[in-house]
């Protein structure tokens, strides 16, 4: 199993002043505006009354101005912003005080709790995929989110850093789960054999996973996820056991997905798809500019190959990156305000 530190926030209380870190001229962000909860939100003060989101993402150098960008727009949309409390996965090797001070900078009144992940082990049990940045081990931490976070915190909404919410997320996190571990937007229209290979259709032991169920894609960016029933059932253990099987015998290419697939399609809660308008950061391959689906949009999701700062940063946009530019928290080049 997987060993895990946990830091609390006021533990960098402890870190001597001379030891702070400046953020690069090109990573500087501004301070996003302090946001409160309307008059009809619960109290704050009271965290155990079922009032509280939790959100869980990832956090890396790589994708933080893309996290920024969700932060802002998940609290400016919230009725009850202050009833939000965000759990940020970082790797251990990374400079997690840094990374710190970066959230804490742009959102001072911000109730949050950083969380390094040990994340050499799970490197082991990673294959290769048609896409490098999909085998970080970074991007398998949502695996492990129930033995990461505090064991009262029993569900979470989990969000990927490259979208944008346009709607309250207590609605999603609202999401009744019924029987099941998780619940996210199915689209049972996409081609589910795509996404393992011939091995494993053809291996009958393999493919009567999936006998019994009616299973369906789904986008693992964006769940809500009951973690105490997780912890229950072992629902880490199954996913690892899938990545070994994958170490053994090539059974799908697309990094963290696929295990998710095997132990959880058929069985999700469903999700309206207007809270994953998910690929518009093109394909895999070349990623292509890409529409809306049809329907209401509650998040933007740039899911994909292309990520909307990068295109606008090389002034080739793609329309629909216009709708993720509002919430850039990036100073301009030269900007010196403090």
């Amino acid at each position: 199993m997987i060993r895990f530190i946990t830091i609390s926030v006021f533990l960098l209380l402890l870190r001597p002043s001379s030891a702070a870190p400046t953020i690069p001229i090109s990573q500087q962000f501004k301070e996003a505006p302090q946001f409160y909860n309307s008059p009809e939100c619960p109290s704050v003060l009271h965290t155990d009354n079922g009032s509280t989101v939790h959100v869980a993402m990832t956090l890396d150098a790589a994708y933080i101005r893309g996290s920024m960008a969700a932060i802002l727009s998940t609290l400016q949309h919230s009725s009850c912003p202050e009833n939000i409390i965000f759990h940020f996965v970082t790797s251990a090797s990374s400079d997690t005080f840094l990374l710190h001070d970066t959230i804490a900078n742009s959102f001072p009144y911000l109730r949050f709790h950083v969380y390094p992940f040990d994340d050499s082990e799970v490197a082991g049990l990673i294959s290769t995929s048609i896409r490098a940045a999909l085998d970080c081990p970074l991007n398998y931490a949502r695996s492990y989110l129930a033995n990461i976070l505090p064991t009262h915190v029993n569900k979470v909404v989990y969000l990927d850093s490259d979208l944008v919410l346009v709607d309250d997320i207590a609605k999603l996190a609202a999401t009744p789960l019924g029987d099941s571990i998780l619940a996210a937007p199915e689209y049972c229209n996409a081609n589910f054999t795509f996404y393992f290979t011939p091995t494993f259709w053809s291996n009958p032991s393999l493919s009567s996973t999936f006998a019994n169920r009616k299973p369906c894609y789904f986008n693992t960016g964006v769940m809500v996820m009951d973690l105490a029933r997780w912890r229950d059932g072992g629902y880490t253990t199954k996913i690892e056991e899938w990545m070994e099987l994958q170490k053994r015998m090539r059974i799908y290419e697309l990094g963290s997905l696929p295990p998710f697939l095997l132990v959880f399609a058929g069985k999700i809660a469903p999700v309206d798809h207007r809270w994953n308008q998910h690929g518009l950061g093109g394909d895999n391959f070349r990623g292509l500019c890409r529409d809306l689906h049809p329907g209401p949009v509650s998040l933007l999701h740039w899911s994909g190959k292309s990520k909307p700062w990068v295109r606008l940063d090389a002034e080739r946009p793609c329309p629909l990156d216009a709708l993720w530019a509002p919430y850039d928290l990036l100073k301009p080049p030269f900007s010196f305000d403090s």
